[in-house]
């Protein structure tokens, strides 16, 4: 398959997301290259070609080099020098403008914030030189806000203030703030436009969380299993079968949307996982773990002494990873013994003690 293909799919799966939304651009680019700067304008060329609507906020020399760049590119702006009222602001949105802004003190400052907040700003993105953070060598993409003073306080004295200012305002209304270092190729795209991102998003809110299904999830959760069904890797379902017994289900959901989904059935102390699915856009995020020890833990609750799963094409992954052992299907409850048998599936057990 053409790569480009599956990455323009991936793109237009965040266009609808994004349709009507204001983010708030704050630019701090006086180092970079004019070929690195050329390029930050093209991306805002490019979310507004989709129907973003920007407030784009800079120095006013950079403000200058912005527009430059932008009569290259049929970029929409217009400079609002003095009378940055809301309703001034507004005005130039609702035309289909971008609204320039000049900076007259620090990034992300408290009127830019009240500013966004007023407006319904969506996104509050900060381009400067800000650098992924780290927690034992791990990079953190994703940082609510109540995580931020445990992290403050060995960074920088620049980046606690953006880190601050990013918390003062999700708990304004934000709902997204962005801090990326702008000196890298395509950033802003990038972490817009991929799953995991590649700079630093803070939260105020519920980003991802694992959640019982709701009756409303039903047809998207058959939506997102119906491939793997067809290829007979998960047993088929029917929509009334799920409605019965949706505290047996549960389904990851990330930003709002659904990427995968478990099931826990049980037998006795004994539980099955089963339904595992992750969406192909999120696979490699370590997501089909999580939801196995959501469900490990719902066993557990539930007064399960083991759990098991049916399966060939993940083997690896439950014996590898979660610390599952094979045992003989022979062993399986009498009457999930015979459901396997006439389905006709040549399923290895695995099984883990809780």
């Amino acid at each position: 398959m053409d790569p480009f293909a599956t990455d323009l799919r991936g793109l237009l799966h965040y266009v609808p997301q994004f349709l009507g939304k204001l983010f708030v651009v704050d630019v701090e680019w006086q180092d970079l290259s004019e070929a690195s700067q050329a390029e930050i304008v093209m991306d805002l060329c490019a979310l507004q070609s989709i129907g973003v609507r920007l407030v784009i906020v800079s120095t006013e020399q950079e403000l200058e080099s912005i527009i430059d760049w932008a009569v290259d590119h049929d970029f929409r702006s217009s400079v609002i020098a003095d009378d940055s009222t809301i309703t001034r602001i507004n005005d130039v949105i609702e035309r289909g403008q971008a609204a320039l802004l000049k900076r007259e003190s620090l990034l992300l400052a408290v009127d830019l914030i009240k500013i966004s907040v007023s407006l319904g700003a969506s996104k509050l993105i900060a381009l400067t030189d800000f650098q992924p953070l780290e927690e034992k060598g791990k990079l953190l993409r994703f940082l609510r806000v109540k995580e931020i003073d445990d992290l403050s306080s060995k960074l920088r004295s620049k980046d606690q203030q953006l880190l601050a200012a990013a918390a003062s305002a999700c708990e304004l209304g934000v709902d997204r703030v962005h801090l990326l270092d702008a000196s890298v190729p395509g950033v802003l795209l990038d972490e817009l436009f991929s799953n995991e991102g590649v700079g630093t998003m803070i939260y105020g809110g519920v980003y991802r969380q694992i959640r019982t299904l709701k009756e409303e999830d039903i047809s998207e959760l058959l939506g997102l299993i119906g491939r793997s069904v067809r290829r007979t890797h998960l047993v088929p379902r029917s929509y009334e079968q799920i409605a019965e017994s949706l505290e047996d289900y549960a389904v990851m959901e990330v930003d709002g949307h659904v990427v995968g989904c478990v099931a826990l059935y049980q037998y006795g102390d004994l539980g099955e996982i089963a339904c595992l699915y992750v969406k192909q856009t999120h696979e490699g995020t370590g997501y089909g773990a999580d939801l196995v020890r959501f469900m490990e833990a719902r066993g557990k609750e539930r007064g399960m002494r083991s759990v098991f799963a049916l399966t060939n094409r993940a083997a690896n992954f439950f014996t590898e990873q979660m610390g599952y052992s094979i045992f003989p299907v022979e062993s399986l409850p009498i009457g999930r013994l015979k459901e396997l048998h006439y389905s006709g599936r040549n399923s290895q057990a695995f099984i883990k003690h809780l």
